[in-house]
């Protein structure tokens, strides 16, 4: 009744079934964890720390801007800061140009 052709035939489940997506999905969904913790909670937290210490500028820090100009803060406002860099000389400054305060002065 059984020939040798049908015992031989595919799964009942019908061909090709492979394993289901998510042992596919596992490895992709490791890379991106690593990437989040490697990458972009260091860059989250560095990001926060130059935010906070922008807005702390006071009279008297010494800064570097991101252009590399070394100066004395002389006067905050609410988006720009000015920066004495020279005897007479002052020039004003977008906050978010600062990108480091060296130390406080006075």
């Amino acid at each position: 009744m059984f020939t040798e052709a049908y015992a031989m035939g595919t799964a009942p489940g019908g061909p090709g079934q492979g394993p289901s997506g998510f042992p596919m999905l596992f490895p992709l969904i490791i890379i991106i964890f690593i990437f989040y913790i490697l990458i972009w909670l260091p860059q989250k937290r560095e990001r926060k720390q130059k935010e906070e210490m922008r807005a702390n500028l006071k009279k008297g820090d010494k800064v570097i801007t991101g252009g590399g100009i070394h100066g004395i803060v002389v006067n905050v406002k609410e988006n720009t800061v000015s920066i004495k860099v020279a005897d007479n000389v002052r020039m004003e400054f977008s906050r978010s140009v600062i990108s480091q305060v060296v130390k406080q002065v006075g």
